[in-house]
């Protein structure tokens, strides 16, 4: 299990409500960025969270219950392909991690945030490269990140049955390349993406 080490040390400084915050779904050619942040209370203790990257997907589902049940509070910000392809893919990013802060119950005292890029907040906060891989409350905001995702490709899945997203989850595997190549993009396909061939629109 990741230690609870960035977490203690705030804890420990007086500062009760820290917030772990991480995205999933910058790589994908199609779908929504999804970001989580999570708040736990001192001296919790779920057996296996790290890396959603490193966890199969059941254990991931496993993962995603036991820390809504464990959880102080939880916030989930997304941002469909519209806002992806309109800003950015970085800033949509920070756009559904600032969605994700705002819907927790409490207002953090302390963000850690995954990775060496955030615009700021009203919030004190650390940036922690690879920290989801290193930090205990980042890696549960990993998985719920990326389970709500998974189960929202699933739903695109059988909207567009025809491009495999319940298996890839919108990544640029052969299958999807192939699909998007015999089928042109969908609607949730990111337009502002490079692809290694012509996207076509299916609208003409």
């Amino acid at each position: 299990m990741i230690n609870l080490d960035y977490e203690i040390k705030l804890w420990n400084s007086g500062i009760n409500f820290v917030a772990g915050v991480d995205e999933a779904g910058r790589g994908p050619l199609a779908g929504p960025v999804v970001a989580a942040a999570v708040i736990f209370q001192p001296g919790i203790e779920i057996d296996g969270v790290n890396d959603s990257k490193q966890l199969s997907e059941k254990e991931r589902e496993r993962l995603f219950d036991q820390i809504q049940e464990h959880s102080l509070s939880i916030g989930v910000g997304m941002a469909d392909h519209c806002v992806i392809d309109e800003t950015n893919i970085l800033n949509a990013t920070f756009r559904s991690m600032h969605e994700a802060i705002c819907k927790l119950k409490y207002e953090p005292e302390h963000l850690l945030i995954d990775g060496p890029h955030f615009p700021g907040a009203n919030i004190p906060f650390t940036k922690i490269v690879d920290g989801d891989s290193k930090c205990f409350s980042i890696a549960a905001a990993s998985i719920i990140a990326k389970v709500t995702r998974d189960r929202l490709m699933v739903e695109f899945d059988k909207r567009y049955p025809q491009y495999g997203f319940a298996k890839h989850k919108g990544y640029g595997t052969k299958v999807h390349l192939e699909a998007i190549r015999k089928h042109g993009p969908c609607a949730i396909h990111r337009r502002s993406f490079r692809m290694p061939m012509r996207l076509v629109d299916v609208n003409g």
